[in-house]
């Protein structure tokens, strides 16, 4: 028989025997009392048949009904429905016409029930995980009227558990980290399985964990589900990740109980218990000795087993390195150390280096006592290379004074070739630097001469850059800068601060000071200005100012009587001399212009003019101004007056001498020959007068309110040319449409008795090649334009 089949024989025999042992008591108890919802206890049917007599004259009312809680198994399915139980009453006698009625959850269609005996039967299978118990109502009625014998009575069946559901992962599969070389008992992760049986029946609910594959390295608590660490030491490094199956089996792990499994992958959390590693314990590196200052001259690296920030390293130089010519520093990319050159190498000063590399965690573990380390010996090798001339100083500051002759030697600069080999250095000056050409070198030596004289006062420093080049590699090039100052010398004579202007005034004291002056020099001397103030010899006994030191290289000028007038004389003219205290010194001799004023009592200059002096009194500078703007107005509307009418006076009409324009029109219709009627309106051409007189305008709007004026025309008989034209002019000038716009009058009438005869040749027999136009330069210079046009259309045919 198969295992399924054995375990639900083992339960249904398990199950039975439970309601023979609930069920028996029933038979022999007194009536329950409080099961259902009646007032009434019911006892057996011995019981209500076997009494004494005694008891019954007692006037309790008894229950009829005999029945107990029912069971029934779940998952149960037989050839025929499975009995539940049986109901029976006091009033199931022999003869009595009764039958019993269900009713509640599932009656009819679950559970069943006799008429006649009252057995109750499961009709179908049942499942205590969807619904555990059922509430129903019984009741004895007559059979023949359905009229209730006794009141309905509530009783519930309660569908029994079997183990039928194995217990379930509802969370798996799992996963879980671990650091590694974790203490044996280390809690890893918990798991959790349900099962859908009756935890309260019976063990079909009660769970065991077991380790079904994981062993020796983890374990499982049997009834938490704990998984533990359990095996000591390990390594992530040798092996990251382990698969554990875990089992729940029901019926407490039992024979014969149902099971679940799950996977649990536990993955091993690296700590930093491993040192790093050089590859190699002596790395060996060939360095170029013109390497620049910061280039990397070589790669070391150590490698860790660890991952993360564990494995992470930085590098440092412990030894061989004194003077500091070497860096490391990490690659934060590829964990290597990176040798840089912190100071520039020299093949002829130093041709090796031994450096001791040590290679350190970042982080530690607390346990471990400490960073881990490796160290590794690092062997560089300076390799000879063609290198520029070096200079002895990178600047050279020089001195020369100003003025200085050309060809004068300032100084020189010195640079070497530190090759072994020794070339020979020339030296040259970057133009650049030196766009005046004031300065020349010695391609050989390197001393610097001046080329031009150098003044102080216009630039007190010249920066130029020297270039030094190897004669058997020009390649190879180096610079210094050359700063030059010129050192000053006593060439400029001091001189006036500024173009003074002092003023006097009439009524001013003696003694009292016109003017404060000081002077400037564009030299510098060392120790200082110091200027000396005198007037000029022929001043000495100047009569009207003298001159005061002030002490501060500055001068008052002093006026030395009150009685200087402007009628007198207006202005003053003091030359004095100033003197500097170089060597040699240097003077000059500056004027002080003075000018009389008339002053107000408190000394302000109010006037320094004569004129105003004579202007009569009462009249003001203010009153002058307006007189004057008064009679300038007056001028310019003269001449504007003047000017309009002579404008008004010259003739609206250009002479032909003086008309220079060339009125050429151009028709680019040549018509349609004689049989052309619509190019042109013969009947306006044989009527010179128009439609009544009157001809429109082509060329603006017309206007339908101007009519010409009657009595305007003349037959078509007697019409002289003279008077029509005048007629048409006389329409113009009071046509009030006229001009700007242009004006076309319409003249289709050639007049009569003409000396030159007709123009047209429409009625002439004669062709354009037998026409002579010479006759029209004879006509006069209205015509002299005419003829050349005509004259050039011959000779274009000609050609």
């Amino acid at each position: 028989m198969p295992k399924r089949s054995e375990e639900m024989l083992v339960d249904l025999w398990m199950s039975l025997l439970l309601v023979w042992i609930t069920c028996v008591p029933c038979v022999s108890m007194t009536p329950i009392v409080g099961q259902s919802k009646s007032t009434q206890t019911g006892g057996s049917a011995a019981e209500a048949s076997g009494p004494a007599e005694g008891q019954r004259l007692l006037s309790r009312a008894k229950r009829g009904w005999v029945w107990n809680q029912m069971f029934v198994l779940e998952e149960f399915s037989g050839p025929d429905p499975i009995l539940v139980g049986r109901l029976h009453t006091d009033l199931d006698v022999g003869g009595k016409n009764i039958k019993y009625v269900l009713a509640g959850e599932g009656a009819g269609t679950i559970f069943a029930i006799n008429e006649l005996t009252g057995d109750i039967h499961a009709m179908k299978r049942l499942d205590r995980e969807e619904k555990a118990e059922y509430t129903l109502t019984a009741q004895v009625v007559n059979a023949d009227t359905d009229e209730p014998l006794e009141p309905p009575s509530e009783f519930i069946i309660k569908v029994q558990d079997i183990n039928d559901n194995p217990p379930q992962f509802n969370e798996g599969p799992y996963r879980a980290a671990v650091p590694e070389m974790s203490a044996v008992g280390t809690p890893v992760t918990r798991v959790t399985a349900t099962d859908a049986d009756d935890p309260v029946y019976g063990n079909s609910a009660k769970l065991v964990y077991s380790i079904l594959e994981g062993q020796p390295y983890f374990s499982v608590e049997p009834n938490s589900g704990t998984i533990k660490i359990a095996l000591h030491g390990m390594d992530r490094e040798m092996r990251e990740e382990y698969l554990v199956v875990i089992q729940a089996k029901d019926m407490g792990g039992h024979m014969g109980g149902l099971s679940g499994t799950t996977t649990v992958t536990v993955t091993l959390m690296d700590i930093n218990d491993n040192p790093p590693k050089f590859s190699k314990s002596l790395y060996e590196f060939v360095i170029p000795e013109d390497l620049p200052v910061g280039k990397m001259g070589g790669k070391v690296k150590a490698n860790d087993r660890d991952i993360g920030e564990n494995s992470k390293s930085t590098y440092s130089i412990i030894e061989g390195d004194d003077q500091g010519m070497f860096e490391i520093v990490t690659d934060g990319q590829t964990q290597e150390g990176i040798l840089r050159l912190k100071k520039p190498i020299d093949y002829e000063s130093k041709r090796s280096y031994t450096l001791r590399v040590e290679a350190t965690n970042v982080r530690s573990e607390p346990s471990s006592g400490g960073p881990f380390k490796d160290t590794a010996t690092v062997k560089v090798v300076v390799e000879d290379s063609d290198e520029p001339p070096v200079f002895l100083k990178p600047v050279y500051v020089l001195e020369v004074n100003e003025n200085a002759p050309v060809n004068t030697v300032i100084g020189a600069v010195t640079a070497r070739d530190p090759d072994s080999t020794g070339s020979l250095v020339r030296y040259f000056i970057d133009r650049h630097t030196d766009l005046e050409r004031q300065f020349n070198i010695n391609v050989d030596d390197g001393k610097i001469t001046l080329a031009k004289p150098l003044d102080r006062e216009t630039d007190m420093w010249h920066n130029i850059t020297v270039t030094a080049t190897e004669v058997r590699n020009h390649s190879q090039i180096s610079r210094a800068i050359v700063a030059i100052r010129v050192m000053d010398i006593n060439d400029n004579a001091p001189e006036f601060a500024t173009e003074y202007e002092a003023f006097l005034c009439e009524n001013g004291k003696p003694g009292q000071v016109i003017q404060t002056v000081s002077a400037v020099d564009k030299d510098d001397p060392i120790q200082g200005h110091y200027f000396d103030y005198r007037l000029v010899p022929e001043m000495l006994n100047n009569p009207n100012f003298t001159i005061k030191n002030n002490q501060d290289n500055s001068i008052s000028v002093l006026a030395k009587h009150d009685t200087f007038r402007r009628q007198k004389q207006e202005m003053y003219f003091l030359p004095i001399i100033v003197t500097d205290n170089g060597n040699p010194p240097m003077s000059s001799t500056n004027t002080l212009t003075i000018r009389v004023c008339g002053c107000s009592k408190d000394g302000i200059v109010q006037s320094c003019n004569v004129e105003a002096y004579v202007l009569p009194i009462g009249l003001s500078m203010g009153a002058l101004i307006a007189i004057l703007a008064c009679i300038i107005l007056l001028l310019v509307i003269v001449v504007l007056f003047v000017t309009l009418r002579r404008h008004k006076n010259e003739p609206l009409i250009i002479k032909d001498d003086e008309d220079v324009r060339e009125n050429i029109i151009r028709y680019d219709d040549e018509g349609g020959g004689e049989e052309d009627t619509e190019a042109f309106d013969i009947a306006t051409l044989q009527n010179p007068d128009g439609i009544n007189g009157y001809l429109p305008r082509k060329d603006i709007k017309p206007d339908l309110q101007f009519m010409p004026r009657a009595g305007q025309h003349s037959g078509p008989n007697g019409v002289d040319v003279d008077e029509f034209i005048n007629v048409r002019l006389h329409e113009a000038d009071n046509d009030p449409t006229a001009p700007p716009y242009d004006s076309i009058q319409i003249y289709g009438y050639e007049g009569r008795g003409s000396i030159a005869g007709s123009l047209s040749s429409l009625e002439t027999a004669s062709s354009d090649s037998d026409q002579n136009y010479d006759y029209l330069r004879e006509w006069g210079p209205r015509f002299r334009r005419l003829g050349e046009l005509y004259s050039v259309g011959e000779s274009d045919r000609e050609t």
